[in-house]
């Protein structure tokens, strides 16, 4: 009797073994996915060191067959959404995941006059933006959008400079159907769609709804990817995680 019991449990533990792996690998391409924050253009609502949980199930694939059974939405003015996107510019790998704030929703119009942001001819109200206090006294690149006179912004991909002219309708920037004007809280500091364009609906990932953890990291760690770099953070991690992490942050929306 013991062997055929040892092998029932040897079968058992296997099984659910298997099945771990499958919910683990469908949850993370379905439903959840980890993402870490490595610039600060989403300063101070999200921090660079942030560990995020990504929502994925909440935006509905366009075309979807179950869309109307799942709760499942479209992504919404002021939404933080996570997209794989790769910018014309050498400074971005291909595929690269960015993390913004929804501005302009299919055919919104858009402009930006001295960092006051505009949405259909209405200043908006942003209690989440920072402001860098170097660039109080002075405009920076993108305070004013779309550039005045028909000048180039500075930091602009050439490709997104061949298109603007298109979509600008008596000084505002008319989003597409099926795109999206994405920008970063921290606006003096965000690469974003005043610098390289729209956001296809089809590379949106998910919605950020948690932060798991968050440690404190230096701002160019996202630079250094050497296999010596890379260990002498985790040395870094393990000496001082009690004192780097961020207590009040972990288990905290993301609004």
């Amino acid at each position: 009797m013991d062997e055929p019991d040892r092998k029932s449990s040897t079968r058992d533990t296997f099984e659910s073994l298997v099945v771990t792996v499958i919910l683990a690998v469908f949850g993370t391409t379905f439903v959840l996915q980890a993402f870490k924050i490595p610039t600060g253009s989403m300063e101070d609502t999200l921090l660079i060191g942030d560990h995020l949980v990504v929502n994925k199930f909440m935006f509905a694939p366009p075309g979807g067959k179950h869309g109307h059974l799942l709760p499942y939405r479209e992504p919404r003015r002021r939404d933080v959404i996570v997209f794989k996107f790769a910018p014309t510019d050498e400074q971005s790998e291909p595929g690269e995941h960015f993390v913004k704030r929804v501005i302009g929703l299919p055919g919104d119009r858009i402009h930006v006059l001295h960092r006051q942001v505009f949405v259909n001819g209405v200043p908006q109200v942003e209690p989440y933006i920072r402001h860098d206090p170097l660039y109080a006294g002075a405009l920076h690149p993108g305070d004013d959008f779309p550039p005045p006179d028909g000048e180039d912004l500075p930091g602009s991909t050439a490709a997104w400079v061949a298109e603007l002219p298109s979509v600008i309708q008596n000084g505002e920037v008319v989003v597409p159907p099926g795109k999206y004007f994405v920008m970063g809280d921290n606006r003096e500091d965000s690469w974003d769609s005043r610098f390289w364009g729209f956001v296809s609906r089809d590379v949106i990932i998910g919605r950020p709804v948690l932060t798991y953890w968050s440690f404190v990291t230096p701002r160019e760690e996202y630079l250094h990817n050497k296999l010596s770099d890379r260990l002498s953070q985790i040395v870094d991690l393990i000496i001082h995680f009690p004192t780097k992490t961020r207590w009040r942050r972990t288990f905290t929306l993301v609004r």
